[in-house]
């Protein structure tokens, strides 16, 4: 069980994403892509890469404030070539409110060549609400 990210994300676990920093609004997770996480043209796939560039991005997000989760509002990502393990992911905060942050993120290849970029937009949300113990429901307020 891995909580390098401030917090136990199964899914996150399970793929395999490994934490190398996290703070003053700044991130990189390295990704080491199993055969499983291919697509059927034997490149990593554009889910395994987004799902690498939300988390980069919400940490980079939690970055400066720990105890918040950031749930992702809104995701913008584009490809610019087909990613081959293993993966970078640096994530960079770019503004912060009380309660939104925006950020984007970069995944490069083993040779720091640049295959996907994404902006997002978080609603940051206190750790230890009720919705995050017993309902599937995010606060909104």
């Amino acid at each position: 069980m891995q909580e390098s990210f401030g917090a136990y994300i199964p899914f996150v676990d399970h793929l395999g994403f490994e934490m190398v920093f996290f703070e003053d609004g700044q991130s990189e997770l390295r990704f080491a892509p199993e055969p499983e996480h291919n697509n059927s043209f034997n490149v990593v796939h554009g889910g395994a890469v987004m799902t690498l560039l939300d988390v980069a991005m919400a940490t980079a997000a939690r970055s400066v404030e720990r105890t918040s989760g950031a749930v992702t509002i809104e995701m913008k990502t584009s490809f610019m070539r087909a990613a081959v393990g293993p993966l970078t992911a640096k994530g960079r905060l770019i503004h912060r409110t009380r309660s939104m942050a925006f950020t984007e993120a970069m995944v490069y290849d083993a040779q720091e060549v640049l295959c996907a970029h994404s902006t997002g937009t978080f609603k940051l949300v206190p750790r230890g609400t009720a919705a995050d113990k017993t309902s599937t429901e995010i606060p909104t307020d």
